[in-house]
């Protein structure tokens, strides 16, 4: 064999496993651009839903909301609200930016579930709300994207959802809840708290926003991490890894109702 032939069947073969990574990319782990979740609008349209969903959605105006439910109210805001609010409607998951070795990323695999359970504990005193308690799990293995063969390739890789099955987040610092908040606005708020994720437990700040709507308190946050910080190793498909430097985020949003 020639040496102009062997080089023009490294070439051919180069080209071809090239072609088969980013094919086996684009098939199993390319995702489509999905918005981040966020608490609904408090912005007034007719017959808005109350249930949590992405940006898009509106929501009746913190003003209606009171009128509906005073407990809505920053008048209400200590002895009214104090108690346990346990979930009530939720959706959780992660954002992964994808890339295929040297290849730029085109978009986020984003994966969610609203298989999720927990409480939070609120106390009053005075004028003043403090959230005292509160945990969530999430059952990972409900979680899915918009490609099944990715979800998949979760199961055994990237989460390992058959390995560990539940994402849990407990509060372990008592949180003022604004009063910009407890009148429907949404506002700025750090949960400080214990994540545990991929059977790793770390302490983490998540940063979030909460606003009390239609006597529901909503939370929507989003928390960027290093893979391996959870021990987290990002799936490799034919010899090529799939990859965003190492970090994913983990987006939650939840409403809590008393009772």
């Amino acid at each position: 064999m020639s040496r102009s032939t062997l080089i023009a069947l490294v070439v051919v073969a180069i080209v071809a496993v090239g072609i088969g990574g980013y094919l086996a990319y684009d098939t199993f782990l390319r995702g489509d651009s999905v918005p981040a979740l966020a608490l609904p609008s408090s912005s007034p349209e007719a017959g808005a839903s109350t249930t949590p969903s992405t940006a898009a959605t509106a929501e009746p105006s913190a003003a209606a909301s009171e009128a509906a439910d005073p407990s809505a109210s920053a008048d209400a805001g200590s002895s009214d609200l104090a108690g346990v609010w346990t979930v009530a409607a939720a959706e959780a998951g992660y954002r992964v930016r994808e890339q295929l070795a040297n290849l730029p990323a085109e978009s986020d695999a984003v994966g969610r579930t609203d298989a999720v359970t927990g409480s939070i504990t609120l106390a009053g005193d005075g004028d003043a709300v403090q959230l005292t308690e509160g945990s969530l799990e999430v059952d990972t293995t409900t979680i899915t994207s918009d490609e099944g063969r990715r979800d998949n390739r979760m199961r055994s890789e990237g989460l390992e959802t058959d390995a560990f099955p539940t994402a849990t987040f407990v509060i372990t610092q008592p949180i003022e809840v604004p009063a910009a908040a407890l009148a429907g606005t949404a506002t700025d708020v750090t949960l400080v708290g214990d994540l545990t994720l991929h059977g790793v437990t770390q302490p983490v700040e998540i940063p979030a926003r909460a606003q009390l709507v239609d006597g529901q308190v909503q939370v929507a946050g989003s928390y960027t991490f290093p893979l391996g910080e959870f021990d987290i190793v990002a799936p490799n498909v034919g010899g090529f890894i799939v990859s965003i430097a190492d970090e994913g985020a983990l987006e939650f949003l939840v409403a809590f109702s008393q009772g």
